[in-house]
């Protein structure tokens, strides 16, 4: 949908909720994609998005549910917090596995633990068993209601099974399994259609099968599927029995869900955070990396505390002390950007980050050689002092280099001490550059006092 109509939308559901139409707010509401409502619902104010939700969800669970998947679990299980576990556990079964496991883990433990009870009672949803596997693994985020038949049957009997398939995830491909639950075999369902009734299911569905196991990370997962161009991917527990499957829709909001993840934490952000977030929310997920970065600044004040008598001497320093700086994070946000990628790919791994390091050293002399040299030039310019455009470009072209050099080590450092790159590193590339180049340019600022313009 696109953001005018959402808007429009928006507007209508607030005035129909203001004049207690509810009938009309119900047609409305109903009318929109479970996608589109999403959307509609995320820009509403708290109190106007429950009374939406609430008014859609007692006539049409299943389309209100849909579009709480969409949503997202935590604000999915904050609409349904209010409500009895009784009513839950009614509404999440409207919703495939998968996603009814998102919301039911996102509500508060005690009403999660009461929901699970009443669905283990009622009905075998699958949600229990996927909540036991990790987060973020292929386990967690499978559909366990994958249509799959014995090897032993025949082209003709394989398409009467599947004409006859109930409350299985979307068919894309006919996965074969023999009498132990084993994953064996797998085709299209084209060619299931053009050969011959009597063909053996084995003969057009044999070879080796792509899959993953139910401890797989779920970026792993996303790789494969995107490599392969699969539109769904099974899922094997330790023995290779079939387990269940991962559509490329799931895939998608993996893919989205960790690039968000990734974009926040080089910030130093809540994956949980967003535009409409409480403010106090927002502030108690935000303020704690603040302080981190506060410390760190400290680290880059002491440097400049040691040269005070240099700079009472050469005041021109202070005024360029941020240009360098400031380009050697923007060089090291670069480069960290580059390099958190390739790991996030798959594309860097410890076998070749050498040459990686390499290249991204060369880049950083390279822009630090370019960046210095225009830089030199403005501060003759602008303070008549060649031995400072001097001290200037050595400064840059060091804290270039660092930056580069930093923004490749720290991620892969932290990746080896099993922390995860894209939350802490720019953390450390900050402090790198920022007390590394302040050392260099003051140091150099202090071994050529005698030849720069001094104060007074």
């Amino acid at each position: 949908m696109a953001q005018r109509k959402i808007d429009v939308v928006v507007a209508s559901v607030k005035r129909l909720i203001r004049v207690g139409a509810s009938a009309n707010l119900l047609n409305l509401l109903q009318k929109q994609h479970p996608a589109d409502l999403a959307g509609v619902l995320g820009e509403l104010p708290e109190r106007v998005r429950q009374t939406a939700f609430d008014t859609l969800v007692e006539r049409s669970p299943r389309h209100a549910m849909e579009a709480l998947s969409e949503l997202g679990p935590e604000t999915g299980a904050h609409l349904l917090e209010g409500r009895s576990a009784e009513e839950i556990a009614r509404y999440v079964q409207e919703l495939e596995s998968d996603d009814a496991a998102a919301i039911v883990e996102a509500l508060p433990e005690e009403l999660s633990r009461s929901v699970l009870d009443l669905m283990r009672g009622k009905q075998d949803t699958g949600v229990e068993e996927l909540l036991e596997y990790p987060e973020h693994t292929a386990g967690r985020i499978m559909n366990p209601n994958v249509f799959a038949l014995s090897e032993d049957l025949t082209v003709g009997e394989a398409i009467t099974e599947l004409q006859g398939a109930r409350d299985v995830e979307m068919v894309f491909y006919l996965y074969t399994i023999d009498e132990r639950n084993h994953l064996v075999g797998v085709t299209s369902l084209r060619r299931l259609l053009l050969v011959a009734p009597e063909t053996p299911l084995k003969r057009i569905a044999g070879g080796e099968v792509l899959s993953v196991r139910v401890d797989t990370d779920q970026e792993e997962v996303a790789r494969q599927v995107a490599s392969y161009n699969l539109l769904a991917i099974p899922v094997v527990d330790l023995e290779n029995k079939l387990a269940g499957v991962i559509t490329v829709d799931d895939v998608i909001d993996v893919i989205k869900d960790e690039a968000t993840e990734d974009i926040y934490r080089l910030a130093g952000v809540s994956s949980d955070d967003s535009v409409f977030s409480p403010p106090l929310s927002s502030l108690r997920k935000r303020l704690p990396w603040l302080y981190v970065n506060l410390a760190t600044a400290f680290m880059a004040a002491a440097v400049v505390k040691l040269f005070e008598s240099t700079i009472s001497q050469a005041t021109a320093l202070a005024v360029f002390m941020p240009v360098v700086a400031g380009m050697g994070g923007n060089a090291g946000t670069q480069t960290l950007t580059v390099i958190v990628r390739g790991i996030a790919l798959g594309e860097l791994t410890f076998v070749n980050s050498k040459k990686a390091l390499v290249k991204e050293a060369l880049v950083g002399l390279g822009n630090g050689v370019g960046i210095g040299i225009l830089a030199a030039l403005a501060a003759w310019l602008v303070q008549g002092d060649a031995w400072l455009g001097l001290i200037l470009a050595l400064a840059m072209i060091i804290n270039m280099f660092v930056a580069a050099t930093a923004g490749t080590l720290v991620p892969l450092g932290l990746r080896a001490l099993k922390i995860d790159p894209a939350l802490a590193s720019s953390v450390f590339i900050t402090t790198l550059t920022d007390v590394f180049g302040f050392f260099a340019f003051l140091g150099l600022g202090h071994l050529f006092l005698k030849h720069l313009r001094v104060a007074g």
